[in-house]
C-alpha cells in the first residue's frame, strides 16, 4: 500500500486505554498563556508510571467563559490499577499548582462532562490555606483562591474520562532535514483534529519493552536506530534510511486518534525524503487496541 507514493508497511500500532482530564486554560496575556500550558504539560512521563500532557488546541476570546484567550490542555494518566483514579488526581494537582496556578492571571475551565469527577478543592483549592471560597462565576462553580496578584480560579470539578493513549506513527526519512519536515508537517496536521494531542511533539527516542536497564525504565529501540545498521545484527533499518522520527498521538475516543494518524499520514508522505511510513508495537502484548496503517490509511 502507499499514500502519495510513499510506502506503508502493513503493520500496526498498539494504544492502550488511558485517563484524561481535558480543561481550559486562559490569561489576561499571551505570554502567560502560553506559560501555562507549556508547564502544565510539557512534561511527558509516562515512561514512569506517571502523567504525560499536551496542548490541543488555542481558542479565541469568543470560545471561552470569561472572554480571553484560551488552551485547550490534556492530561494523562494509566487507567489500569486500583488506585489509579487517585494516583492521577495527585499527578494532576502538582501539574495545575506548579505550572498553571503560579502563573499571573491563569484560570482554568473543565471541558470534560463525565460522571466521574475531581474535586479539585482537596488538592489545588486548599492552597489558599483554609481563604479559599466556592463562588458562582462565569455560569460555573468556581474555587476562589487568594493570592499574592490577587484571586486564582479553578472549576471546582473536573470531569475524568477514559480515551486511547498510544496511537503513533513512524517517518523513515533519508536526512535528518526530511525527517524534522516530516515530524513538523504531521504535528501540524494533527494539531487541527479536535480530541487529540501529541504529548512528544516530534519524537526522536522510540523505546521498547525488552532493556538491559530495567531500573531506568524503556530504552532505546535498537533495531530501528540507524546509527547501529551496521553493528548489530538484528537491524531493520531499510537502506538509506537515516533518521526515523515518531509522532504519538493521545485522543479522547479512539475514533479521533485514527483520524489523527490519517491526517499525520498524509502531511508527513509529501515530504521529500520520506520513503516509508510505519508504525510502532509491543507485539501485541501489552495495548488493549491495534490500530492497523491498512484500516486507517486505506
Amino acid at each position: 500500500m502507499k499514500i502519495n507514493n510513499v510506502e506503508v508497511e502493513d503493520t500496526y500500532c498498539e494504544a492502550f486505554e488511558g485517563i484524561f482530564v481535558r480543561m481550559l486554560i486562559t490569561a489576561e496575556r499571551e505570554r502567560y498563556l502560553k506559560r501555562a500550558a507549556s508547564g502544565s504539560s510539557c512534561l511527558p512521563s509516562t515512561v514512569v508510571g506517571r502523567t504525560e500532557g499536551g496542548v490541543e488546541a488555542w481558542v479565541s476570546s469568543e470560545e471561552t467563559p470569561d472572554n480571553r484567550a484560551g488552551s485547550i490542555v490534556q492530561i494523562w494518566g494509566n487507567a489500569s490499577g486500583k488506585d489509579a483514579l487517585r494516583k492521577f488526581e495527585y499527578e494532576l494537582s502538582i501539574r495545575i499548582r506548579q505550572g498553571i496556578l503560579v502563573v499571573p492571571t491563569t484560570k482554568i475551565f473543565n471541558l470534560f462532562e463525565s460522571d466521574i469527577k475531581i474535586d479539585t478543592m482537596s488538592r489545588v483549592g486548599h492552597c489558599g490555606d483554609g481563604y479559599e471560597t466556592v463562588e458562582e462565576r462565569f455560569g460555573r462553580e468556581m474555587i476562589n483562591v487568594p493570592l499574592m496578584m490577587g484571586n486564582w480560579f479553578i472549576e471546582h470539578y473536573l470531569g475524568v474520562g477514559k480515551g486511547v493513549a498510544g496511537g503513533n506513527l513512524w517517518f523513515f526519512c533519508t536526512d535528518e532535514g526530511a525527517a524534522l519536515e516530516a515530524g513538523e508537517a504531521a504535528f501540524e496536521a494533527i494539531e487541527g483534529v479536535e480530541g487529540v494531542i501529541t504529548p512528544f511533539d516530534v519524537c526522536s527516542a522510540g523505546s521498547k519493552v525488552e532493556t538491559k536497564f530495567p531500573e531506568i525504565g524503556p530504552t532505546t529501540n535498537h533495531p530501528y536506530c540507524p546509527t547501529l545498521k551496521a553493528k548489530i545484527k538484528d537491524s531493520r533499518v531499510p537502506e538509506g534510511v537515516v533518521s526515523i522520527p515518531e509522532v504519538i498521538i493521545n485522543g479522547t475516543t479512539l475514533d479521533a486518534v485514527k483520524k489523527a494518524m490519517l491526517k499525520g499520514a498524509e502531511a508527513a508522505s509529501r515530504i521529500d525524503g520520506v520513503v516509508k511510513i510505519s508504525s510502532g508495537n509491543f507485539g501485541g502484548k501489552l495495548g488493549k487496541y491495534k490500530i492497523f496503517l491498512r484500516d486507517v490509511l486505506g
